[in-house]
């Protein structure tokens, strides 16, 4: 599963290398990025800017015996003398389906996310490093401080 999901995700950067020019390459700021998310499991991020402050990012998690779908909200703020790098933090949710080692079913809950967000200028691309506590609800279900990840995403 593994194999075909970085199999995917470098065939979907190259074609879009190959088709298009990145907009934000020369610049500190973009408008979308598509990526991968890695911590104890590994996931492909999607976030978009709203406008200069605000964005959403959705996540699909492939974790264990089990995938993820989270989407998030997330506040950003500028750091000051650190040209590219930004805070941000906000609420989500997600919804996971696990197999019998993880509560086999399916079950919702609520995300919130605090983290750091950096573009490199002259490349087109991003990294972000975030915390992703979540409580999830259901029999045996609760507290979760293990979510976030290293995203690396290609901007456009």
């Amino acid at each position: 599963m593994r194999k075909v999901l970085i199999l995917a995700v470098t065939v979907l950067f190259l074609s879009i290398g190959a088709s298009a020019q990145s907009k934000s390459a020369n610049s500190t700021d973009y408008r979308t990025a598509l990526g991968v998310k890695v911590w104890d499991g590994a996931g492909i991020s999607l976030k978009h800017f709203f406008n200069s402050q605000n964005a959403g990012e959705l996540i699909g998690y492939f974790w264990r015996n089990g995938v993820r779908f989270t989407g998030l909200f997330e506040i950003h703020g500028d750091i000051n003398g650190a040209a590219g790098l930004k805070w941000y933090i906000g609420p989500g949710a997600h919804i996971g389906i696990y197999g019998s080692k993880y509560g086999d079913g399916v079950f919702a809950g609520l995300d919130g996310v605090i983290g750091l967000d950096y573009k490199f200028n002259g490349a087109p691309i991003n990294i972000s490093l975030d915390w992703q506590p979540s409580f999830e609800f259901g029999d045996g279900r609760g507290f979760y401080g293990s979510w976030g990840g290293l995203g690396i995403r290609y901007t456009f």
